[in-house]
C-alpha cells in the first residue's frame, strides 16, 4: 500500500510455469498488497505453480487472447478494491524491480497511466528485441504520435500501470481480446485525456519470453495505424471502433 492506496499486481499468463516463480520472487511485497494471475488455458502447469506459490489464480476453461485475460485481470483487481493496478507479464520479460517506481508515481497524483519503455534509454536492441520489430515499433509510434498528436516513446510496451479512475472509465469490454488490446486502450486513455507518464524499462528476450510471429506482428501492426486513423476521426467529430461513446 502506498499513501493508503491499495496495490495489485496482474499477471495475464499463457504458458508461464517456467518463468512464473523468478519473477513472482522478484514483486516487491512491502508496497504490493496483492497479486492476481489469470491463466489463459495454459498447455503447461502455469495455474499449478502459481497455486504452489499461493499467488491468486483464475483459470479461463477456454483460451481468451491476450486482450481478453487483460479484461479478466482488470475485472478482478477491481472487484478486490485495487486504487492502483500494475501489469506485469510472468514470462520475466519485464523486471518486478519496477513496480516500486511505477506505483508511486501513480499514487502521487500527478499520472494516471505510467508505461515501462524499452525505447527510452535505448536498451532494446541491447535487451535482445529483433531488429525488425525495432524497426516497426519506431514507425509504428512515429505514425501515431502523428496522428494522435501525442509524444510518446512507445505504444507497444507490455508493462502498464494504472489508476483504478482509468481502469473505470475506459470501456474495455468492446475492444479487441487479441494483442491489439493493449494499443486500443491506450489510445483510449489518451483520447480521453489522462495523464501518462513513461519510465525507462530494460527488456529481456529469450525463449521463455513471450513473443508473438511476424505474420501476427504485421495484423497487430496494421491494427496500430487502424485504431490511430480512428482516433483522428474521432476528434474531429466521426467516432467509431474504441471510440464509439467516447467524449474527450
Amino acid at each position: 500500500m502506498i499513501h493508503k492506496k491499495k496495490v495489485i499486481v496482474v499477471m495475464p499468463a499463457y504458458n508461464a510455469s517456467k518463468t512464473l516463480k523468478q519473477t513472482y520472487d522478484e514483486v516487491p511485497k512491502d508496497i504490493v498488497d496483492e497479486v492476481i494471475l489469470v491463466d489463459d488455458a495454459s498447455r503447461d502447469e502455469t495455474a499449478k505453480v502459481a497455486k504452489k506459490l499461493k499467488i491468486q489464480t483464475l483459470v479461463h476453461p477456454k483460451n481468451r487472447g491476450y486482450g481478453g485475460n487483460q479484461k479478466t485481470c482488470y475485472e478482478a483487481a477491481l472487484k478486490r478494491g485495487a486504487d492502483i493496478v500494475i501489469m506485469l507479464h510472468p514470462d520475466y520479460q519485464y523486471t518486478p524491480k519496477l513496480i516500486a517506481p511505477m506505483a508511486h508515481l501513480l499514487a502521487s497524483g500527478l499520472y494516471d497511466v505510467v508505461l515501462g519503455s524499452r525505447i527510452l534509454g535505448g536498451q532494446a536492441l541491447r535487451g535482445g528485441m529483433p531488429l525488425y520489430k525495432y524497426i516497426s515499433n519506431r514507425f509504428l509510434t512515429l505514425t501515431q504520435n502523428l496522428l494522435m498528436g501525442a509524444k510518446l516513446s512507445e505504444y507497444h510496451t507490455g508493462y502498464r500501470g494504472f489508476t483504478r479512475k482509468v481502469l473505470e472509465a475506459v470501456p474495455m469490454a468492446g475492444n479487441s481480446d487479441d494483442f491489439i488490446f493493449d494499443n486500443q486502450m491506450l489510445s483510449q486513455v489518451h483520447f480521453l485525456g489522462f495523464q501518462i507518464a513513461e519510465i525507462t524499462c530494460p527488456a529481456k528476450y529469450f525463449a521463455e519470453a513471450s513473443s508473438i510471429n511476424f505474420l501476427r506482428s504485421s495484423v497487430y501492426g496494421l491494427g496500430c495505424l487502424k485504431t490511430a486513423l480512428q482516433f483522428r476521426l474521432a476528434k474531429l467529430g466521426f467516432p467509431s471502433g474504441p471510440f464509439s461513446g467516447l467524449k474527450p
